[in-house]
Parts: structure tokens; C-alpha cells; sequence
């Protein structure tokens, strides 16, 4: 008899990011990339609003690393995704058609994942943070890209409400493994004796 591992079950990391990314730093499309890397690398299923810019970048990252890349989308269907929102199906092993618009696919995005990076950024990536935010989910902050991802550590300041599940950094590797940490902090260690199953080996 040999008891199932709950260790199978990968982090799912949102990269929420700038569709449009003329106002970003330069680089940032490589950083956005690199996140996708190592996203995996670190045993995790990048999640994404489905959408181009930024986050299409972590998809490219994701997928040329061998991971899994899962987008959900304001669309109701692949025909909508495609020809009303202009969005991309490449770099995706999974698209979800939510068909709630860009509030309703954000809401459920974030809740989907264990934790949200921002990278640049404009209005919908600030919606994303804040619900996030409110969420209590843990969050990282790609800065010195640009928009968003720059304004959010004063964003915070000036609102007045204390938030310790936040990491900040420059680069990607490094700002993965501070997120990891505080995903891990949120896991349960192993699940109850009762919900322990077994499997016998032939």
C-alpha cells in the first residue's frame, strides 16, 4: 500500500499585466516573459487574463519552458475571444470562455489563482489589484515597469490599509521565489487522515 502525495498539486500563479504596452519600461515584455519561466520552474501553472501584451509574454515564457499556460477570457466563446475582443488562443493550453466581460473575467481570474503578480499595467490590471487585494491573496509587484505595477506600493500607502501578503522586486526569478514563500504560508501541510486515500501496487 502506498499512500497518495497531495505534493501533486502545482501553485497557479496569475500574471496580470498591460494588453497594451507602449507606456511600459523598456524590457519589460522579456521580464513579462521570464516570469512565465519561472513561474514553472518553480512547479507553477501560469493563469492569465488570455489577452496580449504582458501577459501573452508569460504565456510564451510558460509554454517554451515546457509548462502549462491557462488564460481565462472575457468572451463567451473563441469566436467572440477572437474576433470582438481580439485576443489570442496560442501559448494556451487552456482557455476559459467566462462570457462575463473584463470585470466578471477579473474577478475570476484572481480568485482562480493562489497568487497575482502585476507587471506594468493600466486600469483593468489596478481593477485586478484591487480585488486581489481585497481578496487577500498574495500578491508580487514586478517594479520598474511601468504603469500600474510602479504605482503600487503608493497606492497602498496613501489608502491607509496595512498589507504584509505583498512582495516587491526588479527581477523575475527573484520576485517568484518571494512569492512562493508566501503561497506556501497559505497551504494546508497535508490533508485530514479521513480524506487520505491509498492505492495498491501491482
Amino acid at each position: 500500500m502506498q499512500k497518495l502525495s497531495s505534493s501533486y498539486l502545482k501553485y497557479k500563479i496569475c500574471v496580470s499585466g498591460a494588453a497594451e504596452t507602449t507606456h511600459c519600461a523598456e524590457g519589460t515584455l522579456e521580464k513579462g516573459k521570464e516570469l512565465g519561466r519561472e513561474i514553472v520552474r518553480h512547479n507553477g501553472v501560469l493563469v492569465t487574463g488570455a489577452t496580449s501584451g504582458t501577459p501573452y509574454w508569460a504565456a510564451i515564457g510558460a509554454k517554451e519552458e515546457g509548462g502549462i499556460s491557462i488564460g481565462f477570457s472575457p468572451a463567451a466563446s473563441e469566436k467572440d475571444h477572437v474576433r470582438k475582443y481580439r485576443m489570442p488562443v496560442d501559448y494556451f493550453d487552456i482557455i476559459v470562455y467566462t462570457g462575463f466581460g473584463y470585470s466578471g473575467r477579473n474577478l475570476l481570474l484572481t480568485r482562480a489563482a493562489d497568487a497575482v503578480i502585476f507587471v506594468c499595467g493600466r486600469m483593468g490590471t489596478l481593477n485586478e489589484f484591487t480585488i486581489a487585494f481585497e481578496d487577500s491573496k498574495p500578491l508580487g509587484v514586478l517594479i520598474g515597469t511601468g504603469g500600474t505595477a510602479d504605482m503600487v506600493r503608493d497606492i497602498i500607502k496613501k489608502s491607509h490599509r496595512p498589507f504584509r501578503k505583498i512582495v516587491y522586486d526588479t527581477d523575475p526569478k527573484k520576485l517568484v521565489e518571494k512569492l512562493i514563500e508566501l503561497v506556501k504560508k497559505e497551504k494546508i501541510v497535508s490533508p485530514p487522515p479521513a480524506k487520505q486515500r491509498f492505492c495498491k501496487i501491482a
